[in-house]
């Protein structure tokens, strides 16, 4: 029998989550990634039964983007009536056409990103939308107006809540300076710079998403137990396509919690 994962607010955005969240780039891309090893996209059925076991687990966050190739779209089919027992996180400025990625931080193009993500994922509002920066954060946030177009689209009821998956420090400071509701920050034992952000973020109500805890696949289950007990954190998003391995990371943090 399995014990789900609490759920507990993410930040001040009004939505709760599980500590433990899914990332879908393994649903839509397999090439240009970052994984230690290759991997088959998994068919509709293998897709399904991994939901169906987050969904068991707690996990009620699925994190994915226009630049994890056909993973939007193939959620919005597997999810069919099941939208409401999802929170929906994805992201703008970087597509992938099946070969490349390919960079677009303008308003015009983050709006219409949204909008496609909307039709993709078949439904009426967003629940999380992140800028999916290529590094360039200070300029993103200071002269493209990116920020502003996503604010645009939650004032619009089309989006409940906006951020950044930054690549600085310094682009998270600027970024919770302006606003965000949610930053997405990376974090493990190799990886802390961003931890003077996460714990900035935790003190002004900014929800906390975190990436890289098991570094693409290269980290070990002690990396995400790291993580899992470090104070700020709202939500570990780790992807994966083997249940099992879905299970074992929800064991993880469950104990962490539980400590």
């Amino acid at each position: 029998m399995v014990t789900p994962l609490p759920h507990q607010a993410l930040g001040l955005t009004g939505l709760a989550t599980a500590r433990l969240s899914l990332g879908t780039v393994k649903l839509g891309r397999d090439r240009a990634v970052k994984y230690p090893k290759g991997f088959t996209i998994p068919d509709n059925r293998m897709a399904k039964a991994l939901l169906d076991r987050a969904r068991a687990l707690g996990i009620n966050l699925l994190d994915t983007a226009p630049a994890y190739g056909t993973s939007e779209a193939r959620l919005g089919k597997l999810l069919a009536g099941e939208r409401s027992n999802w929170i929906l996180c994805t992201k703008v400025g970087e597509s992938f056409d099946g070969r490349i990625s390919t960079h677009d931080f303008s308003p015009e193009a983050c709006i219409a990103s949204i909008e496609r993500s909307l039709l993709r994922l078949c439904t009426d509002c967003l629940d999380i939308v992140l800028i999916h920066s290529d590094g360039n954060d200070r300029k993103i946030l200071n002269e493209i107006g990116t920020l502003d177009a996503l604010k645009k689209m939650k004032s619009e009821g089309k989006v409940r809540a906006v951020g950044i998956s930054h690549k600085t420090t310094e682009g998270a400071k600027i970024a919770l300076q302006q606003g965000v509701d949610v930053i997405m920050a990376t974090l493990n034992p190799e990886e802390r710079e961003d931890e003077s952000v996460i714990a900035e973020a935790a003190a002004q109500g900014c929800a906390v998403m975190i990436k890289k805890a098991l570094s693409s696949g290269h980290g070990t289950a002690s990396d995400l137990r790291f993580v899992a007990t470090h104070k700020g954190v709202n939500t570990i998003v780790t992807g994966t396509i083997n249940p099992d391995h879905l299970q074992e990371n929800a064991t993880i943090v469950a104990a962490a919690q539980s400590d």
